[in-house]
């Protein structure tokens, strides 16, 4: 298993960070990694994700969404084709800080015959949530 997470702190209050997070028809507008959701996510269903990493690679996934936790916590659980080969649990966790800020926790937790080949490829996911990270901010912060 293998894991990366990102962080980063907000100047919002948890609900304005939750509703940039969840507005997912809007992330073809801002988001530079996550491109479009096939539809609106709902718990314990699959949702088509359009994902591009700074590489350039795209892929479409399929995942399962495992939490939509109002203000709190939205995950998600994909698979490469079959379960074993190259799975990944991404999560976004909201944190309240000091008054009037947030810090967005994203992660994700890789498992799979494959991880241990996949050295270049999780060092782009680690830069591609970071330019998330920094686009969901400053979409945050400038109230858009």
């Amino acid at each position: 298993m293998k894991k990366i997470e990102t962080s980063i702190i907000i100047k919002a209050t948890i609900e304005q960070v939750w509703q940039v997070l969840t507005d997912f028809k809007t992330y073809p507008v801002w988001s530079p990694t996550i491109k479009s959701f096939g539809q609106e996510p709902v718990l314990g269903q699959r949702c088509s994700v359009m994902l591009e990493q700074p590489d350039g690679f795209k892929i479409k996934m399929n995942p399962r969404f495992l939490r939509i936790d109002s203000n709190r916590e939205l995950r998600w659980k994909g698979k490469l084709f079959i379960p074993g080969i190259f799975d990944g649990e991404h999560y976004f966790i909201l944190e309240p800080m000091e008054e009037g800020q947030v810090r967005l926790i994203q992660g994700e937790l890789f498992s799979g015959i494959l991880i241990p080949f996949c050295g270049k490829l999780l060092l782009t996911t680690r830069q591609g949530f970071e330019l998330f990270n920094t686009a969901l901010k400053q979409r945050v912060e400038l109230g858009c």
